[in-house]
Order: C-alpha cells, then structure tokens, then sequence
C-alpha cells in the first residue's frame, strides 16, 4: 500500500485531547477537519450502560462508519486531518473489550474478519500523531467534558485502552508516526503549545514525504 498524501491521523484515548487538537491543527493550517461522529453511534449509550451486551453492534457501528470515512479521506485531493482512526477501533477499542470479556470468541473473531478484509483496500495515513495521556490527565478531561454516557466509565476500561495504544503505537509499521506527551505537551491548558505540534510534526515528516512537508511550509 502506498502513503496517502497530506492525510494526519491523530490517536488517542477517551479524553486525550484529540478533537480540540484536529480544530487547532486544521485553523492553523487551513486544512480540512475531520471529527469523531460520536454522538452518531445510535448503540453507544446502551454500550457504556452494558458492554457486554451492546459490545459487538457498537464497536461494528464504529468499524463501518470508520471505513466509510477512511474511503472518504483516501479520494479526498486536499490536505486532512482526523479525529482518530480505523485501525483504533479494531486493534484498541475492540481488542479491549475482547481481553476483558465484554467480547464473546465468536463475536471478535467476525469483527476482526471484517476488519481484515477491508482495511486491506485501505491506504494508511502519512502519519500518525499518539496522544499520550496518563489516567489522572484522561479522568479529568472525561469529568470536565460532562457527558452523561461518558460518566460510568471506569478505570479499568481506560488503563485497558492506554496499553493497548502503548503496544500498538509501539508496533505500527504502516507510516511515520509521533507520540506527544500530555503532560508535557498540552495545547488544552496552554494554546502556545501547538507551535510546538506543529514543528513536531513537520519533523517527523521531514525528509519523508515531500508533498506533506511543503504544505506546511506554505501556511
């Protein structure tokens, strides 16, 4: 497969600051925006009330939406970024479910069959950007955000995502990829820090994609 030209994706948990950086990245560059459709997901609130039961129609809401999206972003001409990707869904989001139960043998393995099939028509982003967060840093944001379907989500289901991004960011291979700190990075607290995004990116670019690299040199 062959990189998808000016196309960001940025990753994260629940809370990590995904949404509020694609708006800042996209006015700052001109570029086009493209954000989570999470009140979309007509399962998502009976999900959040009981994994276990609404586990395997919501997470194949999300996995369809998300490979109709990913299509989108592959024809699209312009320069994009978005609010999380397809491959979350399935090697994140659904994998977690499935280590923790929520997710029947037979369920999972349909899903990740689906997956398989589609994402192998797919393009991959031209670069990753992993929003790190501690759980301290994604409770507080979850809190502060106040969604009610949010509310209920417990620890045990964040510190389950935040290893599994950890080892899939570890072992992406598909792109360039970069991994931003909260902590230490944190354009929600402090707007001036996406100056420094920004220059991040364009360095984890440099040298690899040209094309990506000259639109940001024009803003």
């Amino acid at each position: 497969m062959n990189l998808m030209k000016q196309y960001i994706v940025i990753a994260g948990n629940i809370g990590a600051g995904k949404s509020t950086l694609v708006e800042r990245l996209c006015d700052r560059l001109g570029w086009k925006p493209y954000f989570e459709p999470v009140s979309e997901n007509p399962y998502l609130e009976d999900f959040y009330r009981d994994m276990n039961s609404y586990a395997f129609q919501s997470q194949l809401y999300f996995l369809t939406d998300r490979l109709r999206t990913h299509k989108e972003l592959q024809d699209f001409s312009g320069p994009v970024v978005q609010d999380r990707s397809v491959f979350e869904d399935a090697e994140i989001f659904a994998r977690n479910l499935y280590e923790q139960g929520a997710f029947n043998e037979r369920d999972f393995a349909t899903y990740m069959k689906v997956y398989d099939l589609f994402v192998s028509f797919l393009d991959p982003p031209s670069l990753v950007v992993y929003l790190k967060s501690s759980l301290e840093t994604l409770r507080s944001r979850i809190d502060l955000r106040g969604r009610d379907f949010e509310a209920d989500i417990s620890d045990e289901y964040l510190t389950g995502l935040n290893n599994l991004y950890d080892s899939w960011f570890e072992n992406y291979c598909l792109g360039p990829v970069l991994a931003i700190d909260t902590a230490t990075v944190d354009i929600i607290n402090r707007p001036s820090d996406l100056d420094t995004v920004v220059e991040m990116i364009k360095e984890a670019m440099k040298g690899k994609q040209e094309d990506l690299f000259d639109v940001f040199e024009e803003h």
